[in-house]
């Protein structure tokens, strides 16, 4: 782990430095997926069920102008998706309040638990691997996060993170 760090203190990373760091995320986003991955499969989902899930449930009432600008897929895309969780039940669409023409939408029970099946085992996965990191590699993985966003990225990610969906 030493040669990871190498560069650690140094404001310059070699493309070398670069390159392992790329490749981890590519290796830990494989871990990070895997566990919900392995729960999908025999339902017929796949990580898109997966992400619209998680981000209903972190904002419930969403609407799907606002799950597609987080998610930054296509509307005929996103429509297959929730259609298969409104039809097996695990989300319910709701006509705006304000704006009959909106959508919001929210997970049902059955909906709530597979969103909580998968969570728990990412957060198992996160919790395990923050621990054997330590509170301050935690917070500096936290700042290069949110260093990668792109500004609306992070803007729509700070609203979430804050409560503000």
């Amino acid at each position: 782990m030493s040669d990871a760090h190498g560069g650690e203190s140094l404001l310059f990373l070699t493309d070398e430095q670069l390159r392992q760091g790329i490749e981890a995320m590519f290796f830990a986003y494989r871990g990070f997926t895997a566990d919900p991955d392995r729960i999908l499969e025999g339902m017929a989902y796949g990580r898109a069920h997966h992400r619209a899930v998680h981000f209903i449930a972190r904002a419930p009432g969403t609407t799907v102008n606002n799950l597609l600008a987080i998610l930054g897929v296509t509307k005929q895309s996103l429509n297959r998706v929730l259609r298969t969780l409104v039809e097996d039940g695990l989300v319910e669409s709701r006509v705006g309040t304000s704006d009959k023409r909106e959508r919001n939408l929210y997970l049902t029970e059955q909906g709530t638990a597979l969103e909580r099946k998968l969570s728990d085992a990412q957060r198992s996965r996160m919790r395990a691997a923050y621990r054997a990191a330590g509170p301050e590699a935690v917070a500096g993985f936290r700042t290069v996060l949110e260093a990668m966003m792109d500004g609306e990225m992070r803007r729509r990610y700070l609203r979430l993170r804050d409560g503000r969906s």
